[in-house]
């Protein structure tokens, strides 16, 4: 695993690059073709972000 991130600015920019991953991947579905468990792996990177995002603000506060 790597080291924890703790730095605000690695933080933001870690989330930024998820959100933009996260954003590429809702481009590339194709509507007509996408199953549940496509839709259910977008859910699950959402919640990841989310997760992360409490992470992050949980260590601010310490």
């Amino acid at each position: 695993m790597g080291k924890s991130i703790t730095d605000k600015d690695q933080q933001v920019t870690y989330l930024k690059e998820r959100l933009q991953i996260f954003l590429e991947v809702l481009d590339a579905i194709d509507p007509e073709t996408t199953e549940l468990e496509d839709i259910d792996r977008l859910i699950q990177m959402m919640d990841d972000l989310e997760d992360k995002m409490d992470q992050f603000n949980d260590k601010k506060g310490n």
